[in-house]
């Protein structure tokens, strides 16, 4: 047979020979040589993509049409990775009543890792005798966008269409049968439902309604959903919860005798750390101090290979929103049994760290321990008795431990700018929201020295931590701030020579360099534009198995250890040092070990995920804050720059919002990269990086976080507003000839 199949007779012979659905099966079923073996690849190519054909994995027993299986090339969405670093997924589309099939993901070793949400093509076999129904072997990473869609349904007439909440998001039509019951105004969750229609929109489908956008706590509950966060936990899991209180801490140094307090931010509900200082006794250390840091023992309730523990490595971190917390632990640990409460006997691992009288860690002894908090302090009130005016919490432990906490504080200083960690501090804004959820204020949080204070008492013991397990040539997980890239150093120089500023070259970049720029810029207006360059040339920081240091805090070695109830790494640093020490049972298993470098990209996606999340629902409340104040005139800040427009801060409330480069003068405007502008090509007029600018504001949409703004003048000058000429359009009009005919050739020579 020298004609090719066409789709039906290939799927007709598949589903007839489900063990010989190779191509090379197929072309020789049909007789197929030469051109006709061309156009089966074809084919089989298009009923690939269309989820159809599965390939040639002979341990295939099911193919597409058998209605009670997968079809054998489908998308699935990564929804779990369990104590083994294995991942698992579920089909995205699924509609049936019956619980989803677990489907476990069968990874090259070489293949780019996927994170928890993760869409994915694959290949799908079902298997028989696991604890799960099906492998899959993923084909490719898909876009969150064509799969998955969340945002507020708008029914006019019988046609139905989804506004999607991000910003750059497009519209999707919603035909009736595919609204699932959904009402006008809803917030809705949807997937990818067929091609284009006539109206050139993608078709969506309604799998889950989620109410009014505008309810109470709506805001956060969006941010949730968009960025596939955990936020219930399964009776399993709060039942261990419950349960692991039951397990009572033996073997334990008694520290109950020192006067422990925690210092948290008001109104906070856990308290995982508690601190203690004292001067040093030793003739040999005089003027230095023992700084005790209490951390509570997660590990101890939280057992390595339990649901407890696989729910908390699966969520990575708490993710924090003005209105709630989705925490890593259940309630019943992070607010109570693991939380250090005022006069509460708990376990803890404590370090006791030694330093000399100019701040240089000198020594350092880790304790299994039980201690008991003498307070729980808030960060203001203890700002105010060491300013002299306590109140009646804070005048009973000002002489015994309020004081001495500050004394050792001092001497860290000293060290601190010997080090010169890098001196950039973002203000952070704080919400205030009502009953009904609505922003009553905004505000930018004050930095005392109660909060730096306890800040280097915690580096501090992250230090020792790593230290600790690295002599002891124990795995650990390292938190990781690499040096910036020459690029953006190179552009960071540019910027600074541009406002006649310096940033020394060398061989090897130190944080002292960066700090020696952000000083030259203190006292001039281009403070800000330096701060912001100076952030923006920073990398991320992620954690890792292997120590690359710390570029950020100047440190050889850091490793996260102070907060394990709100972030996995800690959790695993705390095993580590329980099995270095031979402190019991519960220590990092020699299957924990083996795998750190998957649970160190595992909780980095989730670390981002987090700050994804809290960034949005900030955008969404402060556009919501705003959204009321339409026409209303702001001074701010120039802090980005694009092609398409700039982007401008707040003053007042820090909210950044979008000016159109369409809505600004009457002149064609090109982006010089170099120097972080954007240059009117008629007047020379520049929207730099860093200006003060006074805007008004046109457009807030809550659901998005999208903010538009005009700009009515820049560092008091108007923006040039000129007529349109002739010879003006000829230009501009030839200009977009010549970009065209560029991208045409560029297009063609590909």
């Amino acid at each position: 047979m020298s004609k090719p199949p066409n789709k039906d007779d290939i799927l007709a012979w598949i589903s007839a020979n489900p063990l010989q659905s190779s191509r090379r099966d197929i072309a020789k079923a049909f007789g197929l040589k030469g051109s006709g073996r061309i156009e089966l690849k074809r084919i089989l190519k298009q009923l690939e993509d269309q989820g159809q054909y599965g390939g040639s994995n002979k341990d295939q027993q099911v193919i597409e049409g058998i209605a009670d299986h997968l079809p054998p090339v489908g998308v699935l969405k990564v929804i779990e990775l369990d104590e083994n670093g294995d991942l698992f997924a579920t089909p995205e589309d699924w509609a049936r009543e019956d619980a989803p099939p677990r489907i476990f993901l069968v990874l090259r070793p070489a293949a780019s890792p996927l994170g928890l949400g993760d869409h994915i093509l694959a290949r799908v076999v079902p298997v028989v005798d696991k604890e799960y129904q099906y492998e899959a072997r993923p084909i490719r990473r898909i876009d969150k966008t064509q799969a998955r869609v969340l945002g507020v349904y708008r029914l006019k007439g019988a046609i139905g269409k989804i506004v999607p909440i991000d910003k750059s998001g497009k519209e999707w039509r919603v035909v009736k049968e595919n609204a699932n019951g959904a009402k006008d105004g809803e917030l809705v969750e949807a997937v990818k439902s067929g091609s284009k229609s006539r109206m050139g929109l993608p078709q969506a489908r309604i799998v889950k309604c989620l109410g009014n956008p505008s309810a109470d706590r709506a805001t956060s509950l969006i941010a949730i959903n968009q960025h596939n966060i955990p936020d219930t936990f399964s009776e399993q899991v709060l039942e261990e919860a419950r349960l692991s209180g039951q397990n009572e801490p033996v073997g334990r140094k008694d520290l109950c005798h020192l006067p422990f307090v925690t210092i948290d931010p008001d109104g906070a509900q856990d308290h995982d750390d508690a601190v203690f200082a004292q001067m040093d006794s030793d003739p040999n250390n005089r003027g230095g101090f023992l700084i005790w840091v209490a951390i509570a023992d997660v590990a101890h309730y939280v057992r390595s290979g339990t649901a407890l523990d696989q729910a908390a490595r699966q969520r990575g971190n708490s993710t924090y929103f003005p209105d709630r917390v989705v925490p890593m632990l259940p309630e019943a640990l992070s607010a109570d049994l693991c939380s250090l409460h005022q006069g509460a006997r708990r376990p803890c691992l404590v370090v006791c760290l030694r330093i000399d009288c100019h701040g240089n860690k000198i020594g350092h002894e880790f304790h299994r321990a039980i201690i008991r908090s003498a307070a729980s302090l808030t960060y203001e009130e203890v700002q105010k008795g060491a300013d002299g005016f306590p109140n009646e919490r804070v005048l009973p432990l000002l002489d015994t431990v309020i004081r001495p906490l500050y004394d050792a504080y001092s001497a860290l200083c000293f060290e601190r700018r010997k080090r010169q960690p890098l001196e950039l501090e973002p203000p952070e804004r704080v919400i205030s929201l009502n009953v009904n959820g609505r922003v009553t204020e905004v505000k930018f949080k004050e930095r005392l020295d109660a909060h730096k204070l306890i800040e280097e008492f915690m580096i501090l013991a992250n230090v020792a931590a790593a230290e600790f397990l690295i002599a002891k040539r124990e795995g650990c997980l390292f938190r990781i701030h690499e040096e910036p890239d020459k690029e953006k150093i190179d552009a960071l120089r540019d910027t600074a020579q541009s406002v006649g500023l310096n940033l020394a070259k060398g061989d090897v970049l130190r944080t002292r360099h960066l700090n020696q720029l952000l000083r030259q810029a203190e006292k001039q207006k281009e403070a800000e534009l330096l701060s912001m360059s100076t952030l923006r040339a920073m990398t991320q920081a992620y954690y890792s198995r292997e120590n690359y240091g710390h570029f950020g805090l100047a440190l050889r070695a850091y490793a996260h250890f102070t907060s394990p109830i709100r972030r996995y790494a800690d959790l695993v640093v705390h095993r580590a040092l329980i099995r270095a020490h031979k402190w019991g049972a519960d220590g990092l298993t020699q299957e924990e070990s083996d795998m750190l470098g998957q649970t160190a990209d595992q909780i980095s996606i989730t670390e981002r995920r987090s700050m994804a999340a809290e960034r949005d629902t900030l955008d969404r409340y402060l556009a919501m804050y705003l959204s009321e104040k339409t026409g209303n005139e702001f001074k701010g800040r120039i802090s980005g720059v694009v092609k398409f427009g700039v982007f401008v801060r707040l003053d007042e409330s820090g909210a950044e919002g979008l000016v159109p480069i369409r809505s600004i003068g009457r002149e064609y405007f090109t982006l010089d990269k170099k120097f972080n502008r954007l240059v009117g090509t008629e007047s020379g007029f520049r929207l730099s990086l860093g200006q003060d600018v006074s805007v008004r504001l046109t457009e807030a949409t809550s659901e998005s976080g999208g903010i538009i703004l005009e700009i009515i003048d820049v560092e008091g000058s108007a923006v040039p507003y000129r007529p349109v000429g002739k010879s003006r359009l000829k230009r501009r009009s030839g200009r977009q000839t010549i970009r065209t005919s560029k991208k045409k050739r560029n297009k063609a020579s590909r």
